[in-house]
Formats: C-alpha cells, structure tokens, sequence
C-alpha cells in the first residue's frame, strides 16, 4: 500500500521570466489561471478528505510548475503560509517546492525555513554549459551546484531535476550529469525526456530540422544508466517521464508532437534494467550463450528450464512493457525455456535467475 501522497499546488509560469525552448507550462501543468492562497487552501482541503484513514506515514503539500522562489517574496509567504498552518495543525507533515537554481539565496532561503518548508527541488537540467545555453535555461552548471550546497547548508533536503536529450545533449552529457548530481548527494530526482510540446522553441526547431529528438529506444537506454547512477549512491527517484494530463498524452490532439511522449515511460526504463539485471546473470551461469556457433549447433536435448523471480511488486517491470522483456528473452534464446515468477521474500528492484 502506497504510503506517501503529496497533494500538488502548480503554480503556472509564476516567477520566471526565461523562455526555456522546451518550456509550454500550461501543457505541462493543464493549468492556465492564476493561483491565490485561497486555492491552497482550497485543494488541501479536498486532498485530506480523501486520504484520512489510509494509513498514510507521509502527507506533503508540493508546489509545482513555476519557479516558486522567483515570484514576490510577499506571493511566496501567502502560500506558505497556507500549508504551514496545517503542517503545524499536524494535518501533513512536509512542504515541498520545485525553483530554479538562479533563484536561490540566503534571503530566500531564511523566509522558507521560517514558513517549514522542508524539500526544495531545482530545475537543473543539465551541468553542461553549453546544453543549458541551447536550451536558454539562463543558468549555468556552477549556480546550480552552489544551489545545492547552499539549500543542504541551510538543512533543506535538496532533489534535483534532470532532463535527457536537450538540443546539444549526448549520452556521455547526459551521464556525466547524472554523475555530478549524484555527487551533490540530493535526497530525491526526477529524470524527464525531452518532449516536444506545441507552441515552443523546439517545436520550431524540430520543424526546421535544427533539433533531432533522441529515438525512444536511446532514450529509454540513456535514462536506465542515468537511473542507475542515482539509485547507486542511494537517491531516490520520485519520477521518470512527464505525467499525462489532458493536454500530454498519445493520443491525438495532445500538446505533444513527434511521437516523443510515452504514458509508461518509467516502466519502459525499470523494465530495461531489470531485462540487464536478468541478461547478466544469464550470461554469468551460461557462458557459452555468448557463442553463436556453439548456440547454432545446439539441438532440442539442450534446452534449459530456468526461472525469472521478483517480488509481486516488480512483477511488470521484469515482464516488461507489454511483455517486452518476455518476448526479448524468448527471440534471444530460443534454446532455453524460461518462466517468470513471484518470490514475495525478494527486495523491491530485486531480479534472481533460478536454474533447474
């Protein structure tokens, strides 16, 4: 049972005067009116009554979609001090934002630690130069380190956001990124491919054939290294890929163009990984898999029963999307007559290869 539920407030394009090339918020947010502390108000109300009594450890009102920290400071404390006010009623028990990293400093910094506001998330995207100049995200890498250190200092919990396939990105940028914030030690990422949305910068620069997006097969296999990374020096991450909304989606009509949106991204890259996880163990117990004239030579005497375990939890991951995985293994190795099962007694993220 899901134990964490955030109640989000998105606040659209409030604060943020740069006019990134990928960047259409009311699409990203399918919110286009201004939000008063009334809102607030209003939608934790209609949140809390719906999660009372579901065993909740962790309630966390999250202020999305702009650059929080760049709207008046006056804006900034109405709205903290909407969720303050429950947060010390004891109704949920944590503030989370999302900014810029251009839009940090101590001044700031000292008016969110008064209004309680626990999480703050920077919109980073890249710590290489010159795909934040591409992208005209209007910082650098180095603001956006010293952000960091400056929200951890103050004892924030710091998350940093993280995109792939920008105009001027590559797989080694994008994994070099992944590195330097995992360096940084954030709490928590998120990891969003590139999508072209309508009416921005890329878009035209799709159209003109000056941006090339990734293929969805790059983009799933750069995000699992990524994913990788993170997870390995022990972050947690929150989200990979946008969420639908009424205006993202594959469907027709949607904001989204070149195919670039996927409504499974995330378990597209969980099932990848777990398909390598699998892959290696495979290859580990059955060396010669790897050799093609022996595999060619091998008659149906050869075949090998052998089993794919996971928790209950993990179960779609390690089939794959639509039973990708599956068929995967299947095409690959024909010679081995594999089944997939359930070991509640394994750790989440855990794939064990069982032989007969």
């Amino acid at each position: 049972m899901k134990k964490h539920a955030i109640i989000p407030i998105f606040i659209p394009h409030r604060g943020c005067p740069n006019d990134c090339v990928f960047c259409n918020q009311r699409a990203i947010t399918a919110q286009s009116a201004d939000v008063m502390p009334q809102d607030v108000r209003d939608k934790i109300e209609t949140y809390l009554t719906t999660l009372v009594g579901r065993g909740l450890e962790t309630v966390e009102v999250a202020f999305f979609g702009g650059s929080f920290t760049g709207i008046p400071i006056e804006e900034q404390s109405a709205f903290l001090a909407v969720a303050k006010e429950y947060k010390d009623r004891g109704k949920i028990d944590k503030i989370h934002l999302s900014t810029r990293p251009d839009y940090i400093d101590e001044h700031i910094l000292r008016n969110l630690k008064n209004y309680g506001v626990d999480i703050i998330e920077l919109g980073v995207q890249s710590f290489d130069d010159g795909v934040l100049t591409a992208a005209r995200r209007g910082h650098n890498s180095a603001q956006a380190e010293l952000a960091c250190k400056m929200i951890q200092d103050w004892g924030f919990d710091v998350g940093i956001q993280l995109m792939i396939g920008l105009p001027g990105d590559t797989r080694e940028k994008a994994l070099q990124s992944a590195e330097r914030a995992a360096a940084l030690r954030p709490e928590v990422a998120r990891l969003y491919p590139t999508v072209i949305l309508r009416d921005t910068r890329l878009m035209e620069m799709y159209r003109d054939g000056s941006y090339v997006p990734l293929t969805q097969d790059e983009t799933v296999e750069i995000t699992a290294v990524m994913y990788k990374i993170l997870s390995a020096a022990g972050i947690r991450i929150l989200r990979v890929g946008l969420k639908s909304t009424d205006l993202i989606s594959d469907k027709e009509g949607s904001a989204t163009a070149a195919g670039t949106y996927h409504p499974a991204f995330r378990q597209l890259v969980e099932g990848r990984i777990a398909r390598e996880v699998l892959e290696d163990q495979l290859l580990s117990a059955f060396p010669a898999l790897t050799d093609f004239a022996v595999r060619e030579n091998a008659s149906d005497a050869d075949m090998r029963d052998i089993s794919f375990a996971c928790n209950a939890r993990c179960f779609s991951n390690m089939v794959g999307h639509k039973g990708e995985n599956k068929t995967y293994f299947s095409r690959r190795y024909p010679e081995l007559n594999i089944s997939y099962s359930i070991d509640q007694n394994l750790a989440d993220n855990a794939y064990i290869m069982i032989k007969f």
